[in-house]
């Protein structure tokens, strides 16, 4: 028979503090609260979320259990859960429905608990070809009052110089739509092409600058897999690359928050089962804080934002 301090010794050699159960390891605590949207395994089950006071440990709503299931009609996946809150209060979910096919799933909700309107937005349907529509983004630009949505498709015979560069021949470049009402939205367009694969992409705004993070999906004829920040002057660009940020390769799905003046970049490493992330004063000088992490078991990356203290305590009265 195994006695009960073995057993917990046994418990913390086996398993790295990354993927523990959050048992109260919040530090330096704010005024501020914020949520972190995921799904778990491919997204079968549906969107997850993540309340934190700190910004490095993250303890999961409802027991762990969805917020939203995958609509049947819609799609049969959750995956990479973008969500924005609109000026008006409403907040904005958009998701990757599928491996394949042309369009994005969306829904809407006043609290985060019941979702409405779901439907699918069919972003690619002008380009018949295209492989896939993977890894949406919301982004609200206060200025003009307009929602950007940005995600990556592969259109075989397009960008040739860079075929074969991942899996399957996948060989992705960033689009994007705008929308101010969910109704109608503006011609599909090329958004970035850093003339590499890429997928995975955050906006976020800095001042007058805008901050582009990103995955390299580049896999032939070497590896990168990281993560990697562009600055640009306007939504839409240009972008000049900075460089990669990431602590290491094998890595994706980029989300980030301002903490205090310094920027909070959370990254899925896949391949190991667990959240990295880094952190910069000056966007230049990036420190590896994977090791203050306490991230839900099995979660898988999404969007982190700031929430009010009445929506979070709603969530926080959920049971299943």
């Amino acid at each position: 028979m195994m006695f009960p301090f073995f057993r917990i010794f046994c418990f913390f050699i086996l398993f790295p503090a990354w993927v523990l159960p959050c048992f109260g390891q919040e530090l330096e605590p704010t005024p501020k609260r914020w949520l972190f949207s995921y799904f778990t395994q491919n997204g079968e089950d549906g969107l997850h979320l993540a309340w934190s006071a700190d910004g490095r440990t993250w303890k999961p709503l409802k027991e762990g259990l969805p917020f939203f299931i995958p609509p049947e009609k819609i799609s049969k996946l959750v995956r990479d859960p973008s969500i924005v809150r609109g000026a008006d209060g409403m907040f904005h979910l958009v998701w990757t429905g599928s491996w394949t096919g042309k369009s994005i799933g969306y829904a809407s909700s006043r609290d985060l608990i019941e979702w409405t309107d779901i439907r699918s937005i069919p972003v690619m349907e002008h380009e018949p070809t295209t492989r896939n529509t993977w890894a949406p983004e919301l982004f609200y630009d206060q200025p003009s009052q307009t929602f950007y949505i940005i995600w990556s498709s592969t259109i075989p015979k397009k960008f040739t110089e860079t075929a074969a560069s991942s899996e399957t021949d996948y060989n992705h470049r960033m689009y994007y739509t705008t929308t101010k009402d969910f109704k109608t939205f503006s011609e599909t367009k090329l958004y970035w092409n850093p003339n590499h694969n890429v997928i995975d992409g955050f906006l976020a705004k800095d001042g007058e600058r805008y901050l582009l993070f990103y995955k390299d999906e580049t896999l032939k004829p070497e590896a990168k897999k990281n993560i990697l920040l562009a600055i640009g002057s306007s939504v839409l660009g240009p972008f000049e690359v900075q460089g990669v940020i990431s602590h290491t390769n094998w890595v994706e799905g980029p989300t980030v928050l301002n903490i205090n003046k310094e920027w909070f970049v959370y990254y899925d490493c896949y391949t190991k089962q667990h959240f990295g992330a880094v952190k910069s004063k000056d966007l230049k000088n990036w420190k590896n804080i994977t090791d203050k992490l306490c991230f839900p078991i099995h979660a898988r990356h999404g969007t982190a934002f700031e929430v009010d203290t009445e929506t979070l305590q709603k969530l926080l009265d959920v049971r299943p």
